[in-house]
């Protein structure tokens, strides 16, 4: 069989079984698992997929979807607690730190709730809310509100994130495909991430490993862009390779 043919036959088997198995999929068409991986790397670049640790799934994933906040946060709940916790860590009394919107990013929030002397800027309405009654000082941009994320995005927020400096950035995204970069599936909540990455200097992105080689609509930066990555260890050895690779530390918890 060709490979275009088996190809073609991969992606209907996608689209008509929701999953596929590289071990599935290398027994049907008698072929190597090695050669059944490079048909998954091949479909994936090509956008026609979206590869999965030990297969793929079909591009109308959770990552190209604009879900809900409350949606989002009965995903990997546990994994994000550690992924917070460890965030926290990073901070130091009287630091600057920007969180942007998202579920983990509104876990890190909480971790950080009783550090002394911090400034925490951000765009997520919620995430202002999470520091009421504590000591933390907190500037909440401008912008319009999106309804699902509680994002403040636009203009206005753009503007007012140029308008400093920060030591520390936790990004939260919703796709990390290390060839391609970070992704979000809202174009103006990326626009956002882009200014907020300008603004800091040190870059952490705070993510479970289920957004590796997932791909959503827009592109927020290249992976060369971050310094840092704060997982679990879900996050294949590939992955990770690649990111050290790239220069990025990996921290997997």
């Amino acid at each position: 069989m060709l490979s275009e043919e088996r190809r073609r036959k991969i992606l209907e088997l996608v689209q008509n079984d929701g999953r596929v198995l590289v071990t599935d999929l290398a027994r049907r068409f008698s072929s190597s698992l090695i050669t059944i991986r490079k048909d998954l790397e091949h479909l994936h670049r090509e956008g026609r997929i979206q590869r999965a640790h030990g297969g793929a799934l079909p591009v109308e994933s959770a990552a190209l979807k604009d879900l809900a906040l409350r949606e989002k946060e009965r995903l990997h709940r546990r994994e994000k607690l550690r992924i917070a916790s460890a965030a926290a860590k990073l901070v130091r009394p009287g630091q600057v730190v920007i969180l942007d919107s998202g579920t983990t990013t509104t876990a890190v929030a909480r971790s950080l709730r009783h550090v002394r002397g911090l400034t925490v800027i951000t765009n997520a309405v919620n995430i202002a809310a999470e520091f009421a009654g504590t000591e933390v000082e907190v500037v909440l941009s401008g912008g319009i509100l999106r309804k699902n994320s509680f994002s403040l995005v636009g203009p206005l927020a753009e503007e007012s994130l140029r308008q400093i400096t920060a030591d520390l950035l936790f990004l939260a995204v919703d796709g990390f495909d290390v060839t391609f970069g970070l992704t979000t599936p809202n174009q103006l909540e990326a626009k956002v991430n882009r200014v907020m990455m300008e603004s800091a200097k040190r870059i952490v992105v705070v993510c479970d490993s289920s957004k590796f080689g997932r791909r959503s609509l827009a592109l927020i930066a290249p992976t060369a862009d971050v310094h840092e990555v704060i997982t679990d260890r879900g996050i294949s050895t590939k992955d990770a390779h690649r990111l050290k690779k790239t220069g990025v530390k990996v921290v997997a918890v």
